[in-house]
């Protein structure tokens, strides 16, 4: 792909040559803008959006919960860092075909691949024993409000980041497939933990997972182990409407 004769190519070269503060600079401040964005999303939803809420009230804010959303922040930022060394030493790979159709296949592909290694992950995070070590502190939240996406035990933050490096490890996908599917995952994360239906009610049927889809997750916690879709809840039984 060419800009104005300078080759999509080049761009990810300079990235490479990049020095280590560079690249930690980088990642948190990129990392800190995505949590506020997500913060600032679903506090502009929450207050325009004339739905009733799905809980009576929003779970408290606490500043624990601030706490350990910086921590899941830190987090990310140190999941972003090892990609990159990962790239640096080329086991991960970038696809250099930025067509509209590749981009729209790997989206895709992503989309699919990463629900079902998260329903996994997040069905055996439901184990008693791992629940009381990582999980149950997300499930404090029964409602929810702008940081429940955040709270989050460090462990689960890497798991969920290292799983995305096993894919990028074990397939080329392009550098814009994997930033269009980490903004969906971000924005789908967000309104997933509103405390208001988001969609419409019709997406069930097409196996979406809505917000309530995930909101009685909270409310159930036998139930709704998808992220994305109901399609892993629907075929091994899991699934409630």
């Amino acid at each position: 792909m060419d800009f104005n004769g300078f080759e999509f190519s080049d761009y990810i070269n300079t990235f490479r040559q990049w020095s280590w503060l560079q690249w930690m600079v980088f990642s948190l401040v990129t990392n800190i803008f995505l949590y506020l964005f997500s913060i600032g999303l679903y506090r502009f939803i929450d207050a325009t959006c004339r739905k009733e809420k799905l809980q009576q009230k929003d779970h408290p804010l606490s500043r624990a919960d601030l706490y350990l959303s910086f921590v899941t922040v830190v987090c990310n930022t140190f999941v972003m860092l090892l990609g990159v060394y990962l790239w640096k030493i080329n086991w991960i790979s970038l696809n250099p075909d930025h067509s509209a159709l590749s981009v729209s296949a790997e989206v895709i592909a992503l989309l699919l691949l990463m629900d079902f290694l998260m329903y996994l992950f997040h069905y055996v995070a439901h184990i008693p024993l791992v629940y009381r070590i990582l999980h149950g502190k997300h499930h404090k939240h029964v409602s929810t409000n702008y940081l429940s996406l955040f709270v989050l035990h460090p462990l689960e933050s890497i798991g969920f980041g290292v799983m995305m490096l096993i894919l990028l490890m074990g397939y080329d996908f392009s550098v814009i497939s994997i930033t269009v599917y980490l903004m969906i995952n971000l924005i789908w994360g967000t309104i997933g933990h509103l405390n208001r239906e988001f969609f419409p009610p019709q997406l069930d049927r097409f196996f979406i997972g809505t917000t309530r889809f995930h909101n009685q997750h909270h409310s159930d916690e036998t139930r709704n182990f998808g992220f994305y879709t109901s399609i892993w809840d629907r075929l091994f039984g899991t699934y409630k409407r």
